[in-house]
């Protein structure tokens, strides 16, 4: 069916957090939908994979397929668009920091006619940040967004969040996409020129379980990503009618 789906989430030591982030997708109401979900691990060895299949047994809609090719988070969203089964895809994270809950209301506004991607945004009304985040991490994300505002040209209030819904074929007949570093849902909404962006509000939460991956080297790599998309859209590249990512 047109709006079944597939959940992609990328994964590097998160062993301890796949088994509430199963439990919790399990617990939420996609009515009729089929969906699966794939965790695309970046080789942790930490026990992940056993895990999953075990969890598996319970929970067959749940897959990991491990990455060997070295750690690169756009490059196994990317490996989990391209295995993907459905017609609809949807990114977030293994950390629990994206509520599972909010998925069904994605996937109604995606639905709607003319709409390119819905986000899981932190800063539109209704929407909000853990108490436990530092200060210094809000501001830089709230800078990191605006940046991204001016790339996208929009009014859209929470471009970085991770969490998104989008069209297969949306993507498949946008350009090739070169993501560098955490950032691909900005790569995905200007190289696949969505102009209907719509957000909805979530609670985004501190990891309870595991390490952050965000240091300086990533803030400094998205920086340059910002640059490169800057770049291509100066360069007036319009859509294509080709199909350039199956």
């Amino acid at each position: 069916m047109a709006n079944d789906f597939s959940i992609i989430i990328p994964t590097f030591h998160e062993a301890m957090n796949i088994p509430e982030l199963a439990r919790r997708i399990a617990a939420v109401n996609f009515g009729e939908r089929l969906f699966e979900v794939l965790l695309i691990d970046d080789n942790s060895n930490d026990g992940s994979l056993e895990i999953v299949n075990e969890l598996a047994k319970q929970y067959p809609w749940l897959k990991m397929i491990v990455r060997r090719e070295g750690r690169d988070h756009g490059q196994s969203i990317i490996t989990g668009f391209q295995q993907a089964s459905y017609p609809v895809l949807i990114t977030m994270d293994a950390d629990l920091s994206h509520p599972p809950e909010k998925i069904p209301f994605m996937l109604a506004m995606l639905d709607e006619a003319r709409v390119d991607v819905v986000l899981g945004s932190r800063y539109v009304r209704g929407g909000s940040i853990d108490n436990k985040w530092p200060f210094f991490r809000k501001i830089s994300s709230k800078l990191a967004a605006w940046i991204s505002r001016l790339v996208l040209a929009g009014r859209i209030r929470d471009p970085l969040s991770g969490f998104l819904a989008i069209r297969k074929t949306t993507w498949q007949n946008g350009d090739p996409l070169t993501p560098i570093g955490w950032k691909i849902g900005l790569e995905l909404m200007v190289k696949c020129h969505c102009k209907n962006i719509r957000e909805i509000p979530i609670h985004f939460s501190e990891r309870c379980l595991g390490k952050s991956k965000l240091n300086f080297e990533i803030s400094f790599v998205y920086l340059y990503h910002v640059m490169k998309l800057v770049k291509y859209k100066i360069a007036g590249v319009s859509p294509r009618k080709t199909r350039h990512n199956c």
